[in-house]
């Protein structure tokens, strides 16, 4: 089986290490937050001097552990097994099957030479409030699907081949071991049919699961495109004949951003520097389930583009908006307002950066469009095109920089010069 290594997520862990808050490890299935904690973290610990009896790691849906199942058996057994005052590191996966584990790790957390780290994934674990459970004393590690760059770390390949294959079929890691359209199409459709939208109906107690169903296809036909609750309703009025209120959709599309499957990006007004409370724009988790929902037809790659930009920036540690630019300009004898949007506006502390996306820019007119929403930001904050054509990294007489998609994945610190 190929290795392939998760450094962002590992060296995460690393840090949060001994910090006395549970580390619990998030995100959408099969996204591999079993394997960053039970080998690649595990095996950190045992290369880096802690011995192999103070590391107390059990998988929680081994039938050889069902009496850990039972909350008083699973704390008596963690505590007996920690015997000096050295540290312990206790990783538990699938923790969702203790009942109570709440209760469970929150007393295990008193004991002082005690490091904690938990990961699960049914729909109760994976919603994006468990923190909560823990009253402030836990951390979340959210977890993606393959980035580009790690796909192509395993890919056999060139970056191109790469491209379509990653945006076609994703980043699930187990997909990326399978041989053949036929089969990866088959698992992408049996996930997201019977593991992630079951989690969502299943969690919520969803009667009407056509109704989730056919949201879910509408969204995922319209990523990156602004939306909200209302124009989802009318949309299905038009298309299916379907009344759904505006306040079931917006249940509906909390449900799934709550299981990972969906992330929403917020607009904001970048000159009065506040939020817009609606519309705002949808990205997947992963492209191959989105592709899945739709059985692969749509396959407009200016927008699939900008979901795998969003999502690299999300990896990378950054709160990613919509911006928004509201202009006056003179019309004739009268003033016009009117909104040009920059794609991205990432923040991580107080760095920022505008990020567009452009899949091609074959001309003047084309440049100039572009890059005129990031003309009229009064700030001295790095301003970025990404453009999907192989080319030389660029920066002109406005500071504005353009690169290639390839440059901004494949390089990590692509946004840092």
């Amino acid at each position: 089986m190929m290795e392939i290594k998760r450094d962002l997520y590992l060296n995460r862990l690393i840090e949060a290490k001994n910090d006395g808050l549970i580390k619990v490890i998030t995100g959408i299935r099969r996204c591999g937050k079993s394997y960053l904690l039970n080998q690649l973290f595990y095996n950190y610990l045992l290369q880096n001097n802690v011995s192999q009896d103070h590391i107390i790691k059990i998988a929680l849906d081994d039938s050889d552990n069902d009496e850990l199942l039972n909350p008083k058996n699973l704390s008596k057994y963690v505590k007996e097994k920690m015997i000096d005052e050295e540290i312990y590191y206790v990783i538990l996966d699938e923790i969702q099957l203790v009942e109570n584990f709440e209760g469970v790790l929150n007393g295990l957390l008193r004991i002082p030479n005690i490091d904690i780290y938990v990961t699960g994934s049914n729909s109760k674990f994976l919603s994006s409030d468990i923190i909560t459970e823990f009253r402030g004393r836990g951390e979340n590690i959210k977890v993606y699907p393959l980035s580009y760059y790690e796909f192509m770390s395993v890919y056999q390949g060139d970056k191109l081949d790469g491209w379509v294959e990653y945006i076609t079929y994703g980043g699930l890691p187990l997909v990326i071991s399978m041989k053949g359209d036929e089969r990866k199409t088959a698992y992408l459709k049996e996930q997201q049919k019977n593991v992630y939208i079951n989690d969502v109906i299943e969690r919520n107690e969803i009667k009407n699961d056509a109704e989730l169903t056919r949201l879910i296809e509408l969204i995922s036909s319209s990523i990156g495109s602004l939306s909200n609750p209302k124009k989802l309703s009318d949309t299905f009025k038009s298309t299916a004949g379907l009344n759904v209120d505006p306040k079931t959709i917006n249940s509906y599309l909390k449900y799934l951003e709550e299981s990972f499957l969906i992330e929403k990006a917020q607009r904001y007004d970048v000159k009065g520097k506040k939020y817009l409370s609606t519309p705002y724009k949808f990205y997947f988790s992963d492209l191959g389930i989105r592709n899945s929902l739709i059985n692969f037809r749509q396959y407009e790659e200016t927008h699939i583009m900008e979901n795998v930009i969003y999502l690299e920036l999300k990896r990378r540690g950054y709160d990613v908006d919509v911006g928004v630019i509201e202009l006056k300009e003179r019309k004739e004898k009268e003033y016009v307002y009117k909104q040009l949007e920059v794609d991205f506006v990432a923040n991580k502390g107080n760095n920022k950066i505008y990020i567009q996306s452009a899949f091609q820019i074959p001309n003047q007119e084309k440049q100039e469009q572009e890059e005129r929403p990031l003309l009229k930001i009064n700030d001295s904050f790095k301003k970025i095109i990404i453009v999907k054509d192989y080319m030389k990294r660029t920066r002109d007489e406005n500071g504005i920089i353009t690169m290639s998609i390839f440059d901004f994945l494949l390089d990590l610190n692509s946004l840092d010069y």
